[in-house]
């Protein structure tokens, strides 16, 4: 009795199996289909009408848990998609249009905030975006065009800051203008063709302290505001070198000797000034020297490493580890740019 139990419940899954996963003599999808792996676990199923998916079909992860469910609204080809991780939470929902998204889609964080709302036209991003910070505030702003920006784009900085700009095809054209918690204006410049092109300005507290001219992208002059205690603004081609003078001072050499004594402070100084030209020789000292004017190193009566300087300042400079090691890489590149080999720094 016992064995024939057995071979009747066998009989009756294959039976099941046979009334489930249907072709017709066309080949074509019909019925109930329940697809599995290779250790028997279910990967989807749902029902086909003559090859085309209709009703609600199923995809799960390994251990049961529902992956993705997709509701026709037109068969095998128009459905609302939906996916879960694996501790069932939604992570994003929307509408598939012959497999492209199409329409207004919702993306999820796992608490179950809305952190993205996105519109796509047949599988590409067009119309509004807007993205969400953790609490819920709206942390970006952009429209698109067949998947380039296109349009007014609002970004949030900090809490109540934020940059604007406008978008054509993808690249900012026009005005950019950045203002800080405080409402105050950060920085304001113009792109052309997606390239910074004309004066960019940069403020502190309400105050200019930097000024640049920028060409189809390159960077032409930049003016630093010098309180010498009167204001002044220098080209960052006009400084060889600077150097902490007490707690807020800074020594400022000209190219043709003139020290002038910054009442601002070295770090303020450092960070106008940027990176682009100079190098932080020492930290602890807190010296910087435009790269271009490093010539080498040599040493001195006490047989200590000081960077060789040309045009020489009335102090040594003695490069600490990064410094050196950045003396190294440009000497790389310089040598690999001009023969092709390699240069031993060390020999």
């Amino acid at each position: 009795m016992k064995y024939r139990l057995i071979i009747m419940a066998l009989l009756l899954a294959g039976i099941a199996c046979q009334a489930q996963n249907q072709i017709d003599k066309q080949g074509r999808k019909q019925g109930h289909w329940v697809k599995t792996d290779k250790q028997g676990a279910k990967v989807y199923e749902g029902t086909f009408v003559d090859d085309k998916e209709t009703g609600t079909f199923t995809y799960y992860y390994p251990d049961g848990t529902v992956r993705i469910t997709n509701e026709y609204i037109v068969a095998g080809k128009v459905c609302k998609h939906k996916v879960y991780n694996p501790q069932g939470h939604l992570l994003a929902e929307g509408t598939f249009n012959q497999k492209n998204r199409d329409g207004l889609w919702l993306f999820y964080s796992e608490g179950g905030k809305v952190v993205k709302k996105t519109t796509y036209k047949m599988g590409v991003r067009h119309g509004l975006q807007v993205i969400f910070t953790s609490n819920g505030d709206t942390a970006e702003v952009c429209n698109w065009a067949d998947n380039h920006r296109h349009g007014r784009w609002w970004k949030r900085i900090g809490k109540q800051g934020y940059i604007t700009a406008t978008y054509v095809h993808g690249g900012i054209e026009g005005r950019l203008v950045e203002y800080n918690d405080e409402q105050e204006l950060v920085r304001e410049g113009h792109y052309s063709q997606g390239e910074r092109h004309g004066q960019w300005h940069y403020y502190e507290h309400g105050q200019l302290v930097v000024d640049e001219s920028w060409t189809m992208g390159t960077m032409r002059d930049r003016k630093v505001r010098l309180l010498l205690p009167e204001e002044q603004f220098v080209s960052i081609f006009d400084i060889n070198y600077m150097a902490p003078q007490g707690k807020n001072k800074t020594l400022v050499y000209l190219p043709d000797g003139t020290r002038l004594v910054d009442h601002e402070g070295s770090e303020l100084l450092y960070a106008h000034v940027g990176g682009d030209r100079f190098t932080l020789a020492n930290k602890e000292a807190r010296i910087m020297v435009a790269t271009d004017l490093i010539v080498g190193t040599t040493r001195d009566s006490e047989g200590r490493e000081i960077l060789n300087l040309d045009p020489r300042p009335d102090f040594d400079v003695f490069p600490d580890e990064d410094c050196m090691k950045m003396l190294h890489s440009l000497k790389l590149h310089q040598q690999t740019i001009e023969d092709g080999g390699m240069f031993d720094f060390d020999r």
